[in-house]
């Protein structure tokens, strides 16, 4: 474990500007999650999903705040996986490193699927496999070029995403109070009707929670990408602040416009209810507006996920708790040999989920279907033990400090267990988190045997052995072509 609380230069490139990391905050998050899965959430809660919406994004307010407070003081490639390993020891590093880039290049299958089928559906003489290898080979090429490119990519993919749900916000907000051409003001009878804003009680709201709070992940990307930049500290801050209110706006303000235009009882799971929005307004091809912006929303997040995902197992790499052959740097500063890796397995779950979507894919599924829970305990956890530290050695650096520490995470750990205890006794949950407390278990237990066997031979774990790539800790080098 590090002694020293004090960033290390990072041997990556420094070419993401203030711009692309905003934008990333802002974009990163708004996916098909939110276009698309919205609907389950709305089906169970009735416009109570908005309150659902208001915790789960308080929640992810919360880590992205000590995230932010962490990364900002110790900018790092690694981000949570490093203030992991300084806070709580090597096993902490180490787990929940791989648990993330597993988490990340599983997704990733989802993501370039979904966009394929998408793409089949206006050009089918290309297969749905085709589709994925021309998606696969093209952000595997920019996330092998300058990593400005990957910012460039991700800042116009984001901006999309970001007017789109503007529009959506205004053309909804002119509906409800009747400015639109052929509207009247619709009132709150949508929200007072069928039940009331509250049809299905608190335990609605519970559910609408469960079925949306991950829907916030892929904030943490910032914090990862703040390290690739000018100045890590002033950036990865300023992206933080700005992103986590804009974000909680736009979740907020999309699910309150929805369900006080139309009756929650029409929502269907799986379909879109912001195309149901603008068909009721009269936009015309709303399916297909729709269709675009969830493309857009699939293929910007299949590129954050391999950015993401290569830069966490690069600094992996570093600290020795993966393969030393990854540390190779091209000469403008970007891990190619771990971008390949991260595309070589990602593609691997591309092709399990086109072959085997309900089966052996499903179960992968499932592993890291709560993995983000566990990240971001593992967040609020080194939060608590690194704060008192970096007061007492480098107060300068905490330039970004979270909210009422320590009792807001504190209370944002209670909360999280409060979601983990839901999802055991939800029927639709339970399979998740049992299969993700599976794959941790799994993780923890290979941490904890890299543990023992270098304190009995007296090293450090990841020096030599499988997966090792150091002497010791934080000895990896970096090797340039």
């Amino acid at each position: 474990m590090r002694d020293s609380l004090a960033p290390e230069p990072e041997p990556l490139s420094h070419g993401l500007k203030q711009r692309h990391l905003t934008m990333l905050g802002l974009g990163g998050v708004i996916g098909a999650g939110l276009f698309v899965g919205s609907g389950a959430g709305i089906a169970v809660a009735g416009p109570g999903i908005v309150v659902s919406y208001l915790i789960a994004g308080a929640l992810a307010m919360l880590v992205m705040r000590m995230l932010g407070e962490m990364s900002a003081a110790m900018p790092a490639s690694g981000a949570f996986s490093v203030h992991a390993e300084r806070a709580l020891g090597r096993w902490a590093g180490f787990s929940v490193g791989w648990l993330y880039w597993f988490l990340l290049v599983v997704v990733l299958a989802v993501e370039a699927t979904g966009a394929a089928r998408i793409a089949n559906g206006w050009v089918p003489g290309v297969p749905q496999w085709g589709w994925v290898l021309i998606f696969m080979v093209v952000f595997t090429v920019t996330n092998l070029a300058a990593v400005k490119n990957f910012g460039e990519f991700e800042f116009w993919f984001a901006a999309l995403k970001v007017g789109a749900i503007t529009l959506f916000l205004v053309l909804g907000t002119l509906a409800i109070v009747g400015w639109l051409p052929d509207t009247d003001p619709i009132g709150l009878t949508n929200l007072t009707g069928q039940g009331g804003f509250l049809p299905n009680g608190w335990s609605g709201v519970v559910s609408g929670v469960l079925a949306v709070v991950f829907a916030f992940g892929g904030l943490e990307v910032v914090t990862i990408a703040a390290a690739e930049s000018d100045d890590p500290a002033r950036n990865v801050a300023r992206a933080v602040r700005s992103a986590v209110w804009r974000i909680l706006f736009f979740y907020v303000g999309s699910m309150l416009v929805i369900v006080t235009l139309l009756p929650w009882t029409s929502m269907e799971p799986g379909e879109s209810p912001y195309v149901a929005v603008l068909d009721s307004i009269g936009v015309p091809g709303a399916g297909q507006i729709m269709n675009i912006v969830v493309f857009v929303a699939l293929l910007s997040a299949l590129n954050a996920n391999l950015y993401g995902s290569s830069r966490m197992v690069f600094s992996l790499a570093e600290r020795g708790e993966a393969p030393r052959g990854l540390l190779k740097v091209s000469g403008g500063g970007v891990p190619r040999r771990a971008v390949l890796a991260s595309v070589a397995f990602g593609f691997v779950s591309v092709l399990l989920n086109l072959k085997w979507p309900d089966s052996v894919f499903l179960y992968m599924l499932n592993a890291v279907g709560a993995v983000l829970l566990f990240v971001w305990a593992l967040i609020a956890v080194s939060q608590l033990r690194l704060r008192r530290r970096i007061e007492r050695e480098r107060p300068e650096a905490l330039t970004l400090r979270m909210w009422g520490f320590p009792w807001l995470t504190w209370t944002a750990l209670g909360a999280m267990a409060v979601v983990f205890v839901l999802m055991l006794f939800d029927d639709s949950a339970r399979p998740q988190l049992l299969w993700s407390a599976g794959a941790t278990a799994v993780v923890l237990a290979v941490a904890g045997l890299r543990e023992l066997r270098a304190r009995r031979g007296g090293g450090e774990p990841g020096g030599n052995g499988p997966g090792g790539g150091g002497d010791g800790p934080h000895t990896g080098r970096t090797i340039r072509n």
